[in-house]
């Protein structure tokens, strides 16, 4: 099975593949803050991922994953969910996808085998540029909130902020 097959294969079954993440996250301690997103609402952010795999392994740019995992980082902070939560749920997503490849995929030929790998590569940078990329969206709200308290602090004892 080539690369393309497998991430068309994710991709068939990205409902399926959300279900079983947005329930993995609900019910594991390590993500208990994700019961603060409704069921639904994060069932859908993960399919759409999933949906749309192969776009984000082959066609988008690391400026892409950024762009779009420091927004997800950044409305999850304002959720409430905290950072070590935020990179479990990534690391139990790439799990999840490794688990159903190895439970789909046949590898019949060396060139199978050497595709699966190559998409094993694929996946494994693209998960590890979306926690780069998610906790620099937390240390932005972070920073924001710190900026924001600092200049209130200021404000109630009379001093000058100078720009």
């Amino acid at each position: 099975m080539d690369r393309s097959r497998l991430v068309r294969l994710i991709e068939r079954h990205s409902e399926e593949l959300a279900i079983a993440l947005t329930t993995s996250l609900k019910q594991s301690d390590r993500t208990s803050d994700f019961q603060k997103i409704p069921f639904e609402e994060l069932r859908k952010m993960t399919a759409e991922l999933y949906r749309n795999l192969g776009m984000w392994l082959l066609r988008k740019s690391e400026k892409d994953i950024e762009k779009r995992f420091v927004s997800i980082a950044q409305r999850r902070a304002a959720d409430g969910i905290s950072l070590q939560q935020f990179v479990w749920a990534l690391t139990v997503s790439r799990n999840l996808l490794y688990r159903f490849l190895l439970g789909q995929a046949f590898v019949d030929s060396i060139f199978e085998l050497y595709s699966e790998l190559e998409l094993q590569q694929l996946l494994n940078q693209f998960f590890e540029r979306a926690t780069y990329y998610g906790v620099v969206g937390y240390e932005e709200v972070r920073e924001r909130k710190r900026i924001k308290t600092t200049t209130a602090r200021f404000r109630r004892e009379g001093t000058k902020i100078s720009a």
